[in-house]
């Protein structure tokens, strides 16, 4: 395979609630350190000054100008080399993962940085008319547009998924990314920022998570239920088979971006997921490791159910996921790939060992990517 485009290195930032532990960060002071970071991994893991060819990241509510670009900039990584920013909301960040993939593939075959970012604290205010709004339209007007914590909600009734359910979904996401914090599970992929040394996760005790009331009357989805919105960054190198040397990795062998029904957007990630699985020729029971980003427990549940997962397979976001970590958006897709280079190149996963990424895209959409450990 020699073309073949390999991640060989993954970095993230923790993660923190808006307006909390990096509330003074703006996009490039998260995104920057950790492509220092990654591209500092990379070159001591294949041995070779790697140079690189472009910064690709997710990102979604600003501030503009390119922020992957200027990203590349405050990395330190010279004038020469350009940047692009993927916009597909959530799944933003494996979007521009798989957009540096297909490049090499393609032909140009020169190492890459991708990944995503996200900083909700500092995101501008956007207006139309003088009106500030939260978020632009996912769907153009006489279509479906709910906003994700209604989405949820509906996706709940439509699946007739229990608020027990959601409890303990919720409740077994912040037991497993406490469990993997307080074992250093996390250690290796994190890049320390300000005064922020680990994870903002377990955001509520899972003795509250009964006690909270529904966000819509008779409804079941509460805040526990809910990810908070998060600051953040993650990136990965790719390189091409070639320049891999001795380093092990994860080459992509299918991937997928599908569209679904905007009036249920939570449920994306499971066609996409089934998509990437075909592609790759590869079943649900081959895969040893999966991480879904974790919107809603509503939502996760409801693409576990259309995979053909239980609840609590131990395989799915083993160390917790975004209801317990946060959802840096135009991050949180990247952060899956990185969260699967630990727990299969890091963990010492053997070569063929089989991982999935997926996320649900708002507007009814999603992405997903199916990776194999190289050795």
């Amino acid at each position: 395979m020699p073309d073949e485009p390999v991640v060989v290195a993954a970095r993230r930032t923790p993660i923190g609630t808006r307006s909390r532990a990096f509330a003074e960060l703006r996009a490039e002071q998260l995104a920057g350190p950790v492509i220092q970071a990654a591209l500092v991994d990379a070159e001591a893991a294949t041995g070779s000054t790697l140079t690189v060819a472009d910064v690709v990241l997710g990102n979604c509510m600003g501030p503009g100008g390119n922020p992957a670009r200027v990203a590349a900039l405050a990395a330190g990584l010279g004038v020469g080399v350009p940047g692009a920013t993927v916009d597909r909301q959530c799944g933003s960040g494996l979007a521009a993962v798989l957009d540096a993939v297909a490049a090499i593939r393609a032909g140009d075959d020169r190492p890459r940085i991708a990944g995503g970012v996200e900083s909700a604290s500092t995101a501008p205010t956007r207006s139309v008319d003088g009106v500030p709004y939260d978020r632009a339209p996912f769907a153009p007007a006489g279509w479906p547009d709910p906003d994700m914590v209604r989405a949820a909600e509906n996706l709940a009734r439509a699946d007739a998924i229990t608020r027990e359910r959601q409890d303990a979904h919720a409740a077994r996401s912040h037991q497993r990314a406490r469990a993997a914090r307080d074992t250093g599970r996390f250690d290796a992929e994190l890049v320390p920022l300000a005064d922020v040394h680990s994870d903002d996760s377990t955001g509520v005790a899972e003795p509250l998570l009964t006690r909270l009331r529904p966000l819509f009357p008779g409804g079941t989805v509460t805040a526990g239920t809910s990810t908070r919105i998060s600051d953040g960054a993650a990136a990965v190198v790719v390189v091409p088979n070639r320049l891999r040397g001795r380093a092990a990795g994860l080459v992509v062998r299918g991937h997928a971006i599908v569209g679904c029904d905007p009036a249920l957007p939570g449920i994306g990630a499971a066609p996409a997921v089934l998509a990437a699985l075909a592609s790759a020729g590869v079943e649900v029971g081959d895969v040893a490791a999966v991480e879904i980003v974790e919107a809603f427990a509503a939502q996760s549940l409801a693409v576990l159910d259309r995979i053909g997962l239980e609840d609590d397979d131990p395989r799915v976001c083993a160390d917790g996921g975004a209801l317990a970590l946060g959802h840096p958006w135009g991050a949180s897709g990247a952060v899956s790939m990185v969260r699967l280079f630990s727990r299969l190149v890091r963990s010492g996963a053997p070569a063929g060992t089989i991982g999935v990424a997926g996320a649900s895209v708002g507007g009814g959409m999603g992405v997903a990517a199916v990776v194999e450990v190289l050795r």
